[in-house]
Formats: C-alpha cells, sequence, structure tokens
C-alpha cells in the first residue's frame, strides 16, 4: 500500500514538473516596451520648466519641389522626421533591445528529441546471433531564475538478440538540481537581464541627447542661414552707396572741384564692397547646402532647391530666472548624466554577480524515475503504474582553494563601480560649469545687442557728417570711405548680435537639457534617473 502511494507521489511529481517547465515562460514579467517617438508633445510635459511652458509645434507640410518655404519650428520638426542621422541613431534603442531577449532566453525552456538504432551480428555458440536496438528520448529542460535546472522527459528503448527475445523499456524521468549558494537567488540570476534593460535606457538617453543636439544645430543653421541673407543684403545696399560715392567723385574731378588723388580711396573702397559680397554669396551657399543636409526635405535631389525662411531674427522678450533654476533642471534633465547613473545602477548588479561567485557552488540535486518493462510496446507504457521505480538525492560541493578569478572579478565590479560614482560627481561639476558659463553668454549677448544697435547709429551719424564735410571740402575720399566701412562693420555687428542671443539662449537650454521640452518636443529619456530611489526592473 505504501508502494503504491509513493508510486503515485512519483507520478504526480514529474507531471506537476513538466506543467512548471511549459508554463514558466511568465516566471518574471516582461520590460515594458521603450518608446522611440520623437515628435511634437501630446500633453503638458512634467519636466519642462514651468517658466516656459512648452507648445506643440504643427507638423511642416513639404512640396515635393519649388522654394522651401519654413519657419523656425517647422525646421526642427523637419529635421526630426527626416534627417539621416537621427534616422540612423533611432535604431541603437530597438539593437539594444534585442539583449535583452538574448539574456531573457537563458530562461527559456529546451525540448530534445532524439531517436536511434542499432544492429549488430556476432559469433555465439552454434552459430551467430544478430542483436539489434532502438531507442528515443524527448526532454524538457528549464533553467529558472530561482538557479534551479529542471529536466523532464521520457524514453523509450527496444532490443532484441532473438526471435522471441524482444525486450521494450520505457522510463518517465525528473530531475532537480538547486543551487543553494553561488548561483542561487533571483538577484543574481536576472542580474543579466537588468542590465541589459538598463543598456537599452541607456541607448534612450543617447538619442535623447542627439535628438537635442540635432535641435540646437538645426536651430542655429536656421539663423546663420538668416545672418548670411541679411548681410548680402547690407553689403549690396553699401556696394550700391561705395558706387554712388564713386560716380560723385567722378564728376566732381571732371568739373575740377577735386583733385585726382580722390578717386584711389572711392575705387578701393567698391572693390573691398565687391570682394564682401562675393564672400557673403558663398557663405550663403554652403549654410544653405548645411541647412538642406539638416532638413533632408525629400528622398530625391534637393540640394538645388531655394530655402526661404519665414521667421525672422528677433531678440525673444524673455525673463532669465537666477542660475541655480537651469542649473537644477540640468542636474535633473542632462542625458549624459541619467546616462552615468545609469552606470552606477548597472556596476551594482556586477556587484551583485561577482559577489555571488566569491561563494562557493553547493548544489542539492534530486532524479526520479519510473520505468516498464515488458515484451511489448504497449505493455511497458502500463506497466509504468507499477511499484518499481528509481530515486537519486544528494548534495554536490565545489570550491576552487584560493578563488582568485572570482576574488579579481569582485575587485574590479568593487573599483568600476566606484569610478562610476566618481564619473557622476565629475559630470555633474561640468553641468555648472556649462550652464553657468552659457547663462553668462545669454547675459552677454542680450547687453551686446543693445551696444550694437547704439554703434549702428552713431556710425549711421557719423557717415552723414563725413559725408557732408566731403561735400563742402573739409574731407577726403578716404575718411569717408572709412566711414561707410565702419557702417557696414556696424550693421553686420548689430545684426550678428542678435542671432548670437538666439544662438546663445538655444546653448543655455541645451546645456540644461530642456531644449525638447521648451521646444514641444517629445523624445525617449525624459525621466530624470535617481540613484538612491528603490529600483524596479
Amino acid at each position: 500500500m505504501d508502494n503504491g502511494r509513493t508510486t503515485t507521489g512519483l507520478l504526480a511529481a514529474m507531471m506537476a514538473a513538466a506543467g512548471l517547465l511549459l508554463s514558466s515562460c511568465d516566471v518574471f514579467s516582461p520590460a515594458p516596451p521603450a518608446a522611440d517617438y520623437i515628435g511634437p508633445i501630446l500633453t503638458t510635459p512634467t519636466t519642462a520648466p514651468a517658466t516656459q511652458p512648452a507648445t506643440a509645434p504643427a507638423r511642416p507640410t513639404v512640396a515635393p519641389d519649388g522654394p522651401l518655404k519654413v519657419t523656425v519650428e517647422e525646421a526642427i520638426l523637419l529635421s526630426l522626421e527626416r534627417n539621416q542621422s537621427l534616422r540612423v541613431e533611432r535604431l541603437n534603442p530597438a539593437i539594444a533591445r534585442t539583449y535583452e531577449q538574448q539574456e531573457r532566453a537563458a530562461f527559456d525552456p529546451t525540448l530534445s528529441l532524439e531517436a536511434s538504432a542499432s544492429r549488430e551480428r556476432k559469433p555465439r555458440t552454434g552459430g551467430r546471433s544478430t542483436e539489434k536496438a532502438a531507442g528515443a528520448e524527448a526532454v524538457v529542460t528549464q533553467f529558472l531564475p530561482t538557479g534551479t535546472d529542471v529536466s523532464a522527459g521520457i524514453t523509450s528503448d527496444y532490443s532484441t538478440t532473438g526471435l522471441h527475445d524482444d525486450r521494450y523499456v520505457n522510463r518517465l524521468g525528473l530531475s532537480v538540481n538547486q543551487a543553494l549558494l553561488r548561483g542561487a537567488g533571483l538577484d543574481v540570476n536576472l542580474a543579466a537581464v537588468r542590465q541589459a534593460r538598463i543598456d537599452t535606457l541607456i541607448s534612450e538617453y543617447e538619442l535623447r541627447g542627439f535628438a537635442e543636439a540635432l535641435v540646437a544645430q538645426t536651430e542655429e543653421t536656421y539663423w546663420d542661414y538668416a545672418l548670411t541673407q541679411r548681410t548680402i543684403e547690407i553689403v549690396t545696399d553699401s556696394l550700391k552707396l561705395a558706387q554712388q560715392q564713386l560716380d560723385e567723385i567722378r564728376e566732381r574731378i571732371k568739373v575740377g572741384r577735386l583733385a585726382e588723388t580722390e578717386l584711389a580711396a572711392a575705387e578701393a573702397e567698391v572693390a573691398l564692397r565687391r570682394e564682401n559680397l562675393i564672400n557673403a554669396r558663398s557663405d550663403l551657399a554652403k549654410t544653405r547646402l548645411r541647412l538642406l543636409r539638416l532638413l533632408n526635405p525629400t528622398e530625391t535631389d534637393f540640394w538645388n532647391r531655394e530655402v526661404v525662411l519665414q521667421s525672422v531674427p528677433a531678440v525673444p522678450k524673455i525673463e532669465l530666472d537666477k542660475v541655480d533654476v537651469y542649473v537644477a533642471v540640468a542636474l535633473r534633465m542632462r542625458p549624459e548624466l541619467n546616462q552615468a547613473r545609469l552606470g552606477v545602477q548597472r556596476g551594482d548588479l556586477e556587484l551583485v554577480k561577482t559577489r555571488n561567485g566569491l561563494l562557493p557552488k553547493l548544489d542539492v540535486f534530486l532524479t526520479l524515475g519510473k520505468s516498464g518493462y515488458a515484451d511489448s510496446f504497449g505493455e511497458s507504457f502500463a506497466n509504468i503504474a507499477r511499484e518499481d521505480y528509481d530515486a537519486l538525492a544528494g548534495l554536490r560541493l565545489e570550491y576552487p582553494p584560493g578563488n582568485r578569478a572570482a576574488e579579481a572579478k569582485h575587485q574590479r565590479a568593487t573599483w568600476s563601480r566606484e569610478q562610476a560614482m566618481r564619473a557622476v560627481g565629475n559630470l555633474v561639476q561640468l553641468a555648472q560649469v556649462d550652464v553657468r558659463s552659457a547663462y553668462v553668454e545669454v547675459d552677454r549677448a542680450r547687453e551686446q545687442v543693445a551696444a550694437t544697435a547704439a554703434t549702428r547709429r552713431l556710425q549711421e551719424e557719423a557717415l552723414r557728417a563725413e559725408t557732408e564735410k566731403f561735400r563742402v571740402g573739409k574731407s577726403t575720399s578716404f575718411l569717408v570711405a572709412q566711414a561707410q566701412r565702419d557702417l557696414l562693420e556696424s550693421q553686420i555687428g548689430e545684426v550678428r548680435a542678435v542671432v548670437s542671443c538666439l544662438k546663445a539662449l538655444i546653448g543655455l537650454h541645451l546645456q540644461e537639457g530642456a531644449l525638447l521640452e521648451r521646444r514641444g518636443i517629445s523624445a525617449p529619456g525624459a525621466t530624470p534617473v535617481d540613484v538612491s530611489a528603490p529600483r524596479r526592473w
């Protein structure tokens, strides 16, 4: 009676183990799918500074040919949608995610099937005999995150040595090996999966950093193009003015009111204005190519398309917060800082693995089996339910004296984690310098706008006065040309100061890590990483 209960219990245990293997794909929850969306924010962001709420710009519509007419907001969205470099970077999170699946595969069940047959002819008393054998095996094995190796299967063997000597053996088997020290527990066995998830998150923050840099580069190139266009207009007007001055000098030389020596300075000034115009047109052409490269408006050839800017460079009327506000945002939002913090968390997981590697390997194992013997295949299966069984249990210990390899790995992981922590501290300090320097640059650029405007007004008055003095014979053409040159430089300087102020604001927002939010753009990696917070993977 006890043997019957034992047999029933063994069968139940083997069936339960097989069910566990087939259903253990849900031992731990899969990682949530990562968002790769980069585009207008659809809801109010929580990470954008309250002083400048983000607004979602409208998506641009690009004609397949003709001039490309874009505002600065449309240029940003166009670059985020079509820039080739960003398309390359977008694939990195997807590639990193495959490593997560690869690490999870360590806990997937494996089905093994094997079949074999043999035939042997050998001498025996009174003649020769032929022995035949055949076998088949089906085994399901799985390694569980608890450090458990489970294997359940069925084997079937057939052998014969003569016409009436057939033998069939069928066996159900279950083997369990549980790590008690090294390799035991969820923390160490899931560490590689969690590290793969961290690598995916790191790739998302890298993508965010690239998107921010692309937005900044697009805006800066947009305003550079506006600056070169305005420079051409200023230089063209200056060339006309210099040409008028040259014509006037020639007329006055004809009537004898000026000496011919005054002609050289005026001609040199016209030649210089033409040289400036050539350089400005070259700068415009090169800047247009850079802008088209960033926008990539169509898949076909677009290099000869004209770009028409719909936004005019002007200093925005904003009140800057205290610099500490921008520093606080940078310490939460800068992508490289969050990447470094994730590196610390990855180092923590590596320490879990190496610390476990210092332990001896102590496993407990159990093997259970039920076999059926008969001279026919069907009866051998039926006989499995009989009282016959086999069982094996025991402990296995393994520990290398000295364990120097594990000690070295653990020491390396400890120092690497310390290095990662110090790297975070260094990046925090660099972020402080970057944001504070960018803040100073914004103040300088804003003051420079007013200063260059005043300089331009004074140069206009100086040119007007010098021209009047020349007309009454109290000045020279050289002094007039010098005044024209100073006015040209002040006019270009005024426009350049406005563009520099816009670019300084872009740089400040880039350094604080909130440029995308301020432009109403959503991208992966918007959640700050807190090393001290409990982690849920």
